[in-house]
C-alpha cells in the first residue's frame, strides 16, 4: 500500500496535524511526516514533491498557516494528490490561509478542507488509496456505519425522552 506523506509548514502546526497522522495510523496507513516551508525551505520542499512518487508514496497532505503557499508548492512540483489543510494562524481566523490554499491556478489542483480540517484530510487521502484497496475501502465504510449508528442511537434517545 501507497504511503501518505503530511508535511507541514512549520512545527507550531503540529497540534492541528496531529489529527490527520492519528487518523492515518488508525486506518494502518504507513505516514511519512515533514517540517518544509514554502519560503524557508524551497528546494527542500520541491525535492520530497519531485521525488515523492518513487518513494512510494499516494497522496500529500499539505499544510500551513498566513500565506500558506506550501500545499501549492508541493502540487507544482508533483501530479500526486495534494490535499491543503489551512491552518488558523493569524488575526485573520484563518481566512488568509484558506485563500492562499484553495485559489489554486487552472492546471495545479490543491484538494482544500476545511480551516484546521486534519481529520477531514486524513480520510480524503485514505479514501484516494481506497480506489485501489477494497479492504482500505471496507474500512472506510465500516466507519462510516459506526458513526451512523451512534447518531441513529442519539436519535432514539432523544425522540424517546421528548417524544
Amino acid at each position: 500500500m501507497k504511503k501518505v506523506a503530511v508535511v507541514m509548514g512549520s512545527d507550531s502546526d503540529l497540534k492541528v496535524v496531529e489529527k490527520a497522522i492519528l487518523t492515518l495510523k488508525d486506518y494502518g496507513i504507513e505516514t511519512e511526516v515533514h517540517v518544509y516551508s514554502a519560503h524557508r525551505t524551497p528546494i527542500e520542499a520541491r525535492d520530497f514533491a519531485l521525488n515523492a512518487r518513487e518513494n512510494g508514496i499516494g497522496a500529500i497532505i499539505a499544510c500551513a498557516g498566513k500565506a500558506a503557499h506550501l500545499a501549492g508548492a508541493i502540487a507544482a512540483n508533483t501530479t500526486l494528490p495534494v490535499i491543503g489543510i489551512p491552518i488558523k494562524a493569524s488575526v485573520l481566523d484563518g481566512m488568509d490561509a484558506l485563500l492562499s490554499t484553495v485559489q489554486m491556478p487552472a492546471g495545479i489542483p490543491v484538494a482544500t478542507v476545511a480551516i484546521d480540517g486534519a481529520e477531514n484530510a486524513a480520510l480524503l487521502a485514505i479514501q484516494i488509496l481506497a480506489v485501489e484497496d477494497k479492504d482500505l475501502a471496507q474500512k472506510l465504510q465500516n466507519a462510516r456505519n459506526e458513526k451512523m449508528q451512534k447518531i441513529l442511537a442519539v436519535d432514539k434517545e432523544i425522540n424517546q425522552k421528548y417524544n
